[in-house]
């Protein structure tokens, strides 16, 4: 069964406008960042989504776990903290499609911090705020078949994935599938799903505008329960999304820097010879001048090992340079 939303004109400008900002993204080869921006956006990530279940970690704090330091601080709140930096440094091996999938990835999440990490609920739970009863959850016996359908809904409707994405977000929290970690489970989920077909959501830090606007979440979510679908919710993340891609691309699409365009370099030519026509090719907003000397410089560096002379010259990175006769 279909979960219940409806495709609203706001969805549908907002799926293009994303789309848009992810061309533009891979066009400036800002779809992978570089590994301390990549650093810098999984702290930030890993601590926003702790924040939001009431982790009292700073980023600081979080940095420090993260470097294999020790830190003060309450057991719990640091064993959240290294279970998910574990978590998101094992993204790439979760397959978005598969139950078996999520359960790993809850197990590696919650490990250490209940009784039985990995595994759906089979009592009942609700989500209490204060004193006041947000959001009563479908009974233990109906998780099975509820996720059941729901990963059904994600490999095989032909909606967008952008859409799938939110609404495998929200049932998630609806459902309540565990015992504890649902939250952050949906929202990491959502990021495998969308890291599946766009890989700049690896690093994305969506959690950290879903902390800064914590208040309206829990209201959209509260709102859609009443409503019985989750159109609104998926209105608000698309909006969060393309948000963050803005951020992106306004701080971001700067002129590259020789380090970065050579670390971008060695992820497209990497095991094989490239020239620098090539190279040219890759980074068309440069000058040939431009080029030669990052290439003289990856090769100053020992970062590439060249081999013939002038326009006949080629150029590998040094991981494939033993190749070389």
């Amino acid at each position: 069964m279909k979960p219940p939303y409806d495709i609203t004109p706001d969805i549908l400008n907002l799926i293009a406008s994303v789309s848009e900002k992810l061309g533009e993204i891979n066009a400036v080869h800002l779809d992978k960042p570089s590994p301390q921006l990549r650093r810098e956006n999984r702290i930030k990530t890993v601590q926003s989504t702790l924040a939001i279940e009431g982790n009292a970690l700073t980023i600081d704090q979080v940095t420090a776990i993260f470097d294999d330091k020790k830190v003060a601080g309450p057991k719990k709140d640091i064993l959240e903290v290294k279970n998910a930096i574990e978590l998101y440094n094992r993204i790439g091996e979760f397959d978005p499609f598969s139950s078996a999938s999520f359960l790993k990835a809850h197990n590696v999440l919650m490990k250490g911090l209940i009784d039985d990490p990995g595994k759906f609920r089979s009592g009942s739970v609700g989500v209490v705020k204060g004193s006041e009863i947000m959001h009563v959850a479908p009974s233990g016996d109906r998780v099975n078949y509820l996720m059941s359908d729901l990963f059904k809904y994600l490999k095989s409707d032909r909606d967008a994935v952008l859409i799938k994405s939110c609404v495998f977000h929200y049932e998630t929290e609806f459902i309540h599938p565990f015992m504890d970690g649902n939250g952050r489970m949906g929202r990491f989920w959502q990021s495998v799903i969308l890291k599946s077909r766009y890989p700049v959501f690896e690093f994305l830090p969506v959690e950290s505008i879903i902390k800064e606007k914590q208040q309206k979440y829990y209201e959209i979510l509260s709102s859609c329960d009443k409503e019985g679908k989750s159109t609104m919710f998926i209105e608000f993340m698309l909006r969060i999304i393309d948000s963050e891609l803005d951020r992106i691309l306004w701080n971001e699409s700067k002129v590259m820097t020789s380090e970065e365009r050579l670390s971008t370099a060695k992820e497209k030519f990497w095991g094989k010879e490239f020239s620098r026509k090539d190279y040219l090719r890759l980074f068309k907003d440069i000058s040939t001048a431009t080029a030669s000397r990052d290439l003289r410089s990856g090769v100053d560096l020992g970062l590439l090992l060249k081999k013939g002379d002038k326009n006949r010259s080629v150029y590998f990175f040094v991981d494939f340079a033993f190749k070389i006769n």
